[in-house]
């Protein structure tokens, strides 16, 4: 195999590192990455989605041995995401998906601040439970569009909702597994199986061993340090998500 696969496999390893760690930046990561390495944008966000089917069984299989998973929580958020993602892969088909990332941007921003000031004040924020319908469809919605997404979206609402910091991190990273299987029917749909390639397979060789590595990490981390760094990480992908919006108006 040529330099080009391996890349991808480490892409893979690390991206999931940080996604498993973190509740989110899988698809982003990669996504970004490989369409910098080359791939379109469309053949990108259908590869990501395809190699996710795998790491993300394996990662929310290991948060629910790690007992980090609520199961009424998942079952909520995983229809409704499905039905988002759906709706978002099909959008991003007719290629009108970019128009939503200045949104996505400013969100992000804005919720890793929040996220951020309640690690290091106690804020007192709506119930978990409350609302997942919404936040499923929206963040299955946005993950399709961006090539990523749920994480940042649905992770971090939830981590800001409640003080159980690695139970919605695991909560959310197995409702993603249910999600992402919609997305990549309706990508396959209607890019073809072969949009998917060589470069998925370098993905799931990458991303398998690193899922279980991440999920112990997650329970080890303490709670505040862990919050601080999903609230930075927020912060950065929607400055860079702004700053390349900005970039492309200006082209």
């Amino acid at each position: 195999m040529d330099d080009f696969f391996w890349w991808i496999v480490l892409i893979g390893f690390v991206a999931q590192l940080v996604d498993g760690a973190l509740g989110m930046a899988y698809g982003l990561t990669s996504t970004s990455l490989l369409i910098t390495m080359g791939l379109p944008p469309a053949q990108a966000s259908a590869t990501v989605h395809a190699a996710e089917i795998a790491t993300t069984a394996v990662s929310g299989t290991a948060h629910h041995f790690s007992r980090n998973v609520d199961w009424r929580m998942v079952r909520v958020l995983a229809i409704s995401g499905a039905i988002g993602g759906c709706a978002g892969a099909a959008l991003l088909s007719s290629g009108l998906g970019k128009y939503l990332a200045p949104i996505v941007a400013l969100y992000l921003s804005a919720l890793g601040v929040l996220v951020i000031v309640k690690a290091v004040r106690k804020v007192q924020p709506p119930a978990a439970m409350r609302g997942l319908t919404p936040l499923g469809f929206v963040g299955g919605f946005l993950d399709a569009v961006g090539g990523g997404g749920w994480g940042p979206i649905v992770s971090s609402t939830l981590v800001y909702r409640a003080n159980e910091t690695r139970r919605m991190l695991g909560t959310s990273a197995a409702a993603e597994f249910f999600v992402t299987v919609a997305i990549t029917i309706t990508f396959a749909g209607s890019f073809g199986l072969e949009s998917f390639g060589m470069a998925a397979l370098a993905l799931i060789i990458g991303g398998v061993p690193a899922a279980p590595m991440a999920a112990v990490l997650v329970k080890v981390i303490p709670r505040k340090p862990l919050m601080i760094a999903v609230g930075v990480l927020i912060v950065v992908l929607g400055i860079v998500g702004m700053y390349r919006f900005a970039n492309a108006l200006i082209a």
